[in-house]
């Protein structure tokens, strides 16, 4: 079989790494410098250490954990590509941990290099593409501090020798920190680039859902059984595999959803993603008695920064816009771009007054948002300030249906316009009608 790239092969020179801020840069290359001083001890240590050289147990455990990763990297290389894509600014979740902590159970460290090596350099190849190489070698990097921290752990605890699965309590109270320790250290240096990295991002907009951190937690639960089986019925590891990428789909399908809705500029919710998620969403508050806040917001102006500083730098403005109010807004409301220059953010359970207060929290963070961007005519520029216009709704208060419910947000977003921009307006419920006034049809 020939493995084709997704991309032609870049050279080291032309990475994107090296266009990044120099404290990003410096962390970067940090990290990557103490990978490959940490896999220079684990080979030293396998050498020439108290037990030198690997057993042919652990070449076979080895062997089978590699293929299984690769394996598994294949069957979801789709998926995987593009919840990547849509991840932005906010760590990227995936289930190679699965198989690097099942490792480090298993075997040496320098073999557990040695597997994250073949795991990176073939979603490099294969699934990712070869553009960002840059990027890959960072995660695996992270990837192989944070095994040498957790093996730490496990020597720590009396865990000396392969393999190190757990036998009683105390050893899966050992095995656990070791767990919770990868996953801390792995989460804080990621974290760290993308807080770099991004001028802009904000600590919160860089830890992204939390909520996604389950997919790395039920990694490391499956590398544990994974492990253990390896290590007493290596036969029936065939059939977790199986099991593996069957609750792979499951889990990541709602972000699979996610970044199939994903607008390329921003990393929102797209237009068409958001119009089938709020008639969804209307009939959840209706069979629970619940409310649905809409905000609408338009852009004031947003023409000017084109014009000024050319379309580069407006969808670099926009892209600040939408890291801002997704910063602002709570866990499980969706933001999504609708237009051009607007956007609009559901909020599931509001109330009016809460939906004002959102609203009244993102105009002043836009207010004085401040972006610095690349120009046609000088090297950057700074904008400081990007205002809005916003119009509120709620369901069932002014609407009872989807297009009633933005019908009164955008009118209420246009009389926020009118009335002089950077302007909140909330639509006002219909006051009910008279019993002499009901129209009678015929």
């Amino acid at each position: 079989m020939i493995l084709i790239g997704r991309s032609n092969w870049v050279p080291p020179r032309q990475w994107k790494l090296w266009s990044l801020p120099r404290p990003a840069l410096s962390y970067v290359l940090g990290v990557d410098a103490v990978a490959l001083a940490i896999t220079a001890l684990a080979v030293a240590s396998t050498t020439f250490g108290d037990r030198p050289g690997i057993r042919p147990t652990e070449w076979v455990a080895f062997a089978v954990l590699a293929v299984a990763s690769v394996l598994h990297l294949e069957s979801a290389r789709g998926i995987e590509r593009r919840r990547e894509m849509a991840a932005n600014t906010s760590p990227y979740t995936n289930l190679k941990s699965l198989w690097v902590f099942a490792g480090l159970l298993l075997l040496p460290l320098s073999l557990v290099v040695a597997l994250v090596a073949i795991s990176y350099g073939y979603s490099w190849i294969r699934v990712y593409g070869r553009t960002i190489a840059h990027r890959k070698i960072f995660s695996a990097a992270t990837f192989i501090l944070a095994s040498a921290a957790a093996a730490a752990v496990l020597r720590a605890g009396g865990l000396l020798t392969e393999p190190r699965v757990p036998t009683g309590p105390w050893s899966l109270m050992i095995v656990v920190a070791a767990a919770a320790t990868w996953w801390l250290v792995n989460f804080a240096l990621v974290i760290g680039a993308i807080l770099l990295s991004s001028p802009d991002a904000t600590a919160r907009g860089a830890l992204g859902d939390l909520a996604d951190q389950v997919v790395v937690i039920a990694g490391l639960g499956l590398g544990v059984a994974v492990g253990a089986l390896q290590a007493s019925y290596p036969w029936v590891v065939p059939i977790l595999m199986v099991t593996v990428l069957c609750l792979h789909r499951d889990l990541l399908l709602p972000q699979f959803q996610r970044a199939a809705g994903t607008d390329s500029k921003t990393g929102l919710a797209t237009s068409s993603y958001w119009a089938n998620a709020v008639p969804a969403e209307l009939a959840r508050a209706e069979a629970l008695r619940s409310t649905v806040g809409l905000l609408m917001l338009d852009l004031d102006k947003f023409k000017e920064i084109n014009d000024t500083y050319g379309h580069p730098a407006g969808d670099r403005a926009l892209k600040a816009v939408g890291e801002t109010v997704r910063a602002e807004v709570r866990q499980g409301d969706l933001v999504a771009r609708v237009g051009g220059d607007e956007l609009a953010v559901l909020l599931p359970g509001a109330s009016e007054r809460e939906v004002l207060e959102v609203a009244e929290r993102i105009r002043d963070k836009l207010s004085a948002l401040t972006v610095t961007v690349d120009t046609q005519t000088t090297n950057t520029a700074v904008i400081t300030g990007v205002p809005a216009s916003f119009g509120a709704a709620v369901y069932p208060d002014v609407a009872g249906t989807m297009d009633q419910l933005v019908l009164a947000a955008d009118n209420a977003l246009l009389t926020a316009k009118r009335a002089g921009r950077n302007t909140i307006v909330s639509a006002r419920p219909n006051p009910p009608l008279d019993r002499a006034e009901t129209p009678i049809e015929n």
